[in-house]
C-alpha cells in the first residue's frame, strides 16, 4: 500500500511513500501523517492511497498516523485544490488551513556548541564581519542554540554551509529533535468508586480510626451523583490531599484515572434574549433564499441592509432553516470586534450547536472547538476568515457578514485568500445558499449583483422604527478661524458630547490610528524619528512613554534630543486614540471612558467586559480605531464623533474612497439604533469632498456610481483581474535585481496581461527587508476567471527560477490584492 503525501511547502508535486502494514488500516486519504522529508520529519496530508508505485525499492515509509477519522474528504479536497490553484500556492499550502495551529510534528535542529573552542575560533577570525565569524561570536556564548535563532539573529536564511564546515572541525554538533504537537487533547485526573456502596460503607469501620481523611474522601464520593469528579476538586472540597487518595486506591476502593476533558469557549459578553418580529421587508428576504435552502441549491445573494437593518436577525430564521433540514451552516464575520454580539446572539438560540474560532481564543479552545465540528457535535461555526476551513460537512448554508470588510483579505501567509470570494465557491461545491451581508457593499460584489451573478436582497429602513442618523461635517480649518478649536477637537463636537454625558446617553469617537502622536520630529531640521528596521515614522505611546514601530514592533525610548542634529526642539505630530482619550479625559474629568484598540485589548474578554460595561450604562464613551465601528449595536448611543476623515481618504491607494465611505457609514450607524434619534459629527480639513458628501447623504448609489465609472476607466476591479508580485530582501539592489529580471520575462506576455515595471513599494522597507513590486492586470472581457493571467505568471516563474541568478529572492504572488501598498 502506498500513499500519496503533500507537505505545506511550495512544492507542486505530491511525494508517494509507502505503507508499513501496522499502519495500513489507519492511512486513508483525508488523514495527517508524520513522514520523512530530506533528512527532516515532517506532517503531511494524505490526499490518495495508490495500490502500485513505480520505484517501489526507493520509496520512505510513513512513521505513523496523527488522525483516527479523515479531516477532509474528496469534496474539500477540490476545494483546497482551487484555493491552491487560483491563489498561486501548493496543495500542501492551502491544507495547512484546514487544522489548527499548534498540531504538527517535525524535526527541529539545533547546534550543540563547544563554547571555549569556538571562542578560540572567533579570535582567530581576520574579519569580524563574516557570516562565519558572527556564528561563532554567537555560539561562544550559547553552548545549545536552535537554527532558527541564528538565522533570525543574523538576519540570513544560508547558513549551513558555513555550520557544516564548523561541524567538520568538531567546534559544534548539528542535531536534529523530533517535536511533538504543542497543542494535545486535554486529560485530567478523576477519581470514582471502585467499590459498590454497601462495600464501601463495610469498608469504613476498618480505615476509621488509622485514616479519618479516606473516610471523608469516601463519603463524599458516595454523596456524588455523577460517576467521577476530579482530583483537583475532590481534594478542595474535602480538604484532604492526594497521598489519602492513593491509600484508597492501593486499598481498590477508589480508581484514579485520567479524563478527557473539552476547553470549551465561554463568551463574556451578555445579552438576553430577545424574540424580535420580523419586519415585512425581513421576511421578504427569508423567504427568498429558503426556497434554495429547501432545494439544496447553489445560489450567491448580496444583501445590502442599512446599519439597524436586522441583518443579524435574518441570518438566524435562515440557520434555523437549515438546521430543520438536517443541514449545518458558516457564518463568517470580519474580526473579533463583531465576535462577542454574533456570538452572544447564536449561542442564545443554538446553544451548544454553536463553535467559535477566532484568533483570541488559546490554542486549546480552538483545537477542541475545532474537534467538536469534526465530530459533527457543533453544527453552526462563527468566527472570523480561518473559520472558512473548519470541517463542517453537509453544509446548507453560508453567511459572509460585512462582507465587504478587507479583514476577510489574508495577507501574511500563502495562499493570500480571500474569505468572501472563496465562501462563494465552497457553496457552490456544497450546493447551498451563501448570503453576503452588508450596508456599504464592496464595489466588486455590487458589481456582480448588478450583471446578475449575485441576487440583490435590500432591507432599506431600520427596525423598531429608528431613523438613521443626522450627520454633519465640521471643517477644523474653518473652525480653527473662529476660535473654535481646542486641540484635536471643535467645540461643536464637545458641546455634544458634554450633553449625551448629562443625559446619560452613549458616545462613540472614532480615530483611526494607535498611539498618542503619529510622528515626533525635530523643528530646528525637520528630522523624523523613522524605524529602523522600516521606513515609517515611529509612534508615540504615551503610556510607557515610548516609541513603537506598528509594522515590526520595534520600541526605544524617547529621545530627549534629535538624533540628527542634537536639538531639543522635539515636537510631537499627528493623533492616535491615546491622544484622543487623554484629551477627553481633561475636558470631563468625570466621564467614565474605555480605549478600545489593540494596544488596549492585551487581555483575553477585555473587548467582552468593555463591552458589558457599556451596554450597563457602567462606561459613558468608547474612543476607537475602526473596531467600534463594526457591527455594535447599543441602543443607547446617541452621538458619534469622528476626529479626521482623511485618515483612510489620502490613501494613495484605488479603493481609498470606498474604504472611506464604508468606515465612516459603518461608524455612523452605530448612532440612533433606538427610539432615540442619533447624531454624527465628522472633523474634516475639506467639508466639499465628494465621498464625504456622500456619507452625509448616505448615499451608497451616488459612490457607487461615481467609482464604478472610474474604476473602468482605469481598469481596475471589477473590470480587470489583477495581481501584486512583491520581493523583500536585506539587499535593495538583490530585490530590485530580481524584480527586473521577471518584469522581462513577464513582457513576453504583453499580448495578454498589462505588466507594470517594478516600483519601490510606498512603504519601502518592513521588518528590515526592502520592498519592490510588480502590477500585472488582465481585462475580465478575455480573461474571465484570471486562468489567463494566472498562467502568464506561473509560467513566468519557472523561467525566472530556471535563469535568473536573483532566483535565491523569494516572490510573493497576491491576487485579487485589497490594497497595492
Amino acid at each position: 500500500m502506498y500513499a500519496e503525501v503533500v507537505f505545506p511547502f511550495p512544492f507542486r508535486n505530491s511525494f508517494t511513500y509507502r505503507v508499513p502494514g501496522e499502519l495500513e488500516d489507519s492511512v486513508q486519504a483525508g488523514v495527517r501523517v508524520v513522514a520523512p522529508f530530506g533528512k527532516r520529519i515532517l506532517t503531511g496530508f494524505v490526499i490518495s492511497t495508490p495500490e502500485t508505485c513505480e520505484l517501489p525499492d526507493k520509496i520512505k515509509e510513513i512513521r505513523d498516523v496523527l488522525d483516527k477519522y479523515p479531516i477532509f474528504d474528496e469534496n474539500s479536497i477540490k476545494f483546497y485544490q482551487w484555493i491552491a490553484d487560483y491563489y498561486l500556492s501548493s496543495l500542501g499550502e492551502a491544507l495547512r488551513n484546514c487544522v489548527p495551529a499548534g498540531l504538527d510534528v517535525e524535526t527541529k535542529r539545533k547546534i550543540v556548541a563547544d563554547t571555549a573552542y569556538c571562542f578560540e575560533l572567533y579570535n582567530e577570525e581576520p574579519k569580524k564581519n563574516t557570516i562565519k565569524a558572527q556564528l561563532l561570536q554567537l555560539l561562544s556564548v550559547n553552548e545549545i542554540t536552535k537554527m532558527g535563532f541564528l538565522q533570525k539573529t543574523l538576519k540570513k536564511k544560508n547558513i549551513y554551509s558555513a555550520l557544516r564546515s564548523l561541524e567538520r572541525i568538531g567546534a559544534i554538533s548539528i542535531v536534529d529533535e523530533l517535536e511533538n504537537a504543542k497543542v494535545r487533547i486535554k486529560h485530567i485526573k478523576h477519581v470514582r468508586l471502585a467499590q459498590s456502596k454497601d462495600e464501601i460503607f463495610n469498608n469504613i469501620p476498618l480505615i476509621e480510626k488509622r485514616s479519618p481523611k479516606q473516610v471523608v474522601i469516601l463519603l463524599h464520593l458516595v454523596s456524588l451523583k455523577e460517576e467521577s469528579v476530579s482530583l483537583a476538586g475532590l481534594l478542595k472540597k474535602t480538604n484532604t490531599n492526594a497521598s489519602s487518595v492513593n491509600s484508597l486506591a492501593e486499598k481498590g476502593l477508589v480508581e484514579v484515572f485520567d479524563k478527557e476533558v473539552t476547553r470549551d469557549y465561554k463568551e463574556t459578553f451578555e445579552e438576553a434574549k430577545e424574540n424580535f418580529t420580523l419586519t415585512p421587508a425581513q421576511q421578504k428576504v427569508i423567504t427568498s433564499v429558503t426556497e434554495k435552502i429547501n432545494e439544496q441549491k447553489f445560489k450567491p445573494y448580496l444583501l445590502h441592509g442599512v446599519t439597524g437593518s436586522g441583518k443579524t436577525q435574518v441570518y438566524i430564521e435562515l440557520v434555523k432553516l437549515a438546521l430543520k433540514q438536517e443541514k449545518n451552516a458558516l457564518i463568517l464575520v470580519p474580526e473579533i470586534s463583531l465576535t462577542p454580539q454574533m456570538t452572544t446572539r447564536l449561542l442564545n438560540h443554538f446553544g451548544d450547536e454553536v463553535a467559535v474560532l477566532h484568533s483570541k481564543m488559546s490554542a486549546g479552545e480552538r483545537f477542541d472547538s475545532w474537534r467538536s465540528v469534526l465530530s459533527g457535535k457543533s453544527r453552526v461555526v462563527v468566527g472570523a476568515r480561518s473559520a472558512l476551513f473548519s470541517p463542517l460537512k453537509n453544509l446548507g448554508l453560508i453567511v459572509v457578514d460585512e462582507e465587504h470588510d478587507q479583514s476577510y483579505k489574508n495577507h501574511e501567509m500563502v495562499p493570500k485568500y480571500h474569505a468572501r470570494d472563496a465562501a462563494v465557491v465552497l457553496a457552490q461545491m456544497n450546493s447551498c445558499p451563501v448570503i453576503l451581508g452588508s450596508a456599504t457593499p464592496s464595489i466588486e460584489s455590487m458589481y456582480n449583483a448588478e450583471n446578475g451573478k449575485y441576487e440583490l436582497l435590500e432591507l432599506k429602513e431600520r427596525v423598531d422604527n429608528a431613523q438613521l442618523p443626522e450627520i454633519k461635517l465640521v471643517n477644523v480649518n474653518i473652525e480653527k478661524k473662529k476660535h473654535r478649536m481646542e486641540n484635536i477637537f471643535s467645540k461643536t463636537l464637545l458641546e455634544e458630547i458634554k450633553k449625551r454625558i448629562e443625559k446619560k446617553e452613549g458616545v462613540i469617537i472614532l480615530q483611526n490610528r494607535r498611539g498618542f502622536a503619529t510622528q515626533v520630529y525635530c523643528e530646528d531640521c525637520g528630522e523624523i524619528q523613522m524605524c529602523s528596521e522600516c521606513s515609517v515614522p515611529m509612534v508615540h505611546h504615551i503610556s510607557k512613554n515610548i516609541l513603537v514601530c506598528h509594522y515590526c514592533g520595534n520600541s526605544m525610548p524617547v529621545p530627549k534630543g534629535c538624533t540628527n542634529c542634537g536639538s531639543l526642539s522635539i515636537k510631537f505630530f499627528g493623533t492616535g486614540t491615546q491622544r484622543v482619550e487623554d484629551e477627553l479625559d481633561f475636558y470631563f474629568p468625570e466621564i467614565r471612558m474605555e480605549r478600545v484598540d489593540s494596544d488596549a485589548l492585551n487581555k483575553k474578554g477585555k473587548l467582552a467586559s468593555i463591552f458589558n460595561d457599556f451596554k450597563k450604562g457602567e462606561l459613558d464613551l468608547l474612543v476607537g480605531t475602526q473596531i467600534v465601528a463594526k457591527g455594535l449595536d447599543f441602543s443607547k448611543v446617541t452621538l458619534v464623533g469622528v476626529i479626521a476623515a482623511e485618515t483612510s481618504l489620502w490613501m494613495p491607494d484605488f479603493r481609498a474612497d470606498e474604504r472611506t465611505f464604508q468606515l465612516l457609514t459603518q461608524v455612523a450607524g452605530r448612532a440612533g439604533r433606538s427610539k432615540e434619534k442619533g447624531e454624527v459629527i465628522i472633523q474634516t480639513q475639506d467639508h466639499e469632498n465628494f465621498v464625504l458628501k456622500k456619507v452625509v447623504m448616505n448615499d451608497y448609489e451616488g459612490m457607487y456610481k461615481r467609482e464604478i465609472g472610474m474604476r473602468e476607466e482605469m481598469s481596475y476591479p471589477p473590470f480587470a483581474r489583477i495581481c501584486l508580485i512583491e520581493a523583500k530582501d536585506e539587499k535593495e539592489e538583490n530585490v530590485y535585481g530580481a524584480m527586473k529580471d521577471f518584469y522581462q520575462i513577464l513582457t513576453r506576455y504583453s499580448n495578454y496581461v498589462t505588466v507594470y515595471p517594478p516600483t519601490e513599494a510606498i512603504i519601502a522597507k518592513i521588518k528590515g527587508q526592502y520592498r519592490y513590486q510588480i502590477l500585472v492586470k488582465s481585462s475580465r472581457k478575455t480573461d474571465s476567471g484570471g486562468a489567463v493571467l494566472r498562467k502568464a505568471i506561473l509560467d513566468s516563474f519557472i523561467e525566472f527560477n530556471e535563469k535568473s541568478r536573483y532566483r535565491n529572492i523569494k516572490l510573493y504572488f497576491d491576487i485579487d490584492p485589497q490594497n497595492i501598498m
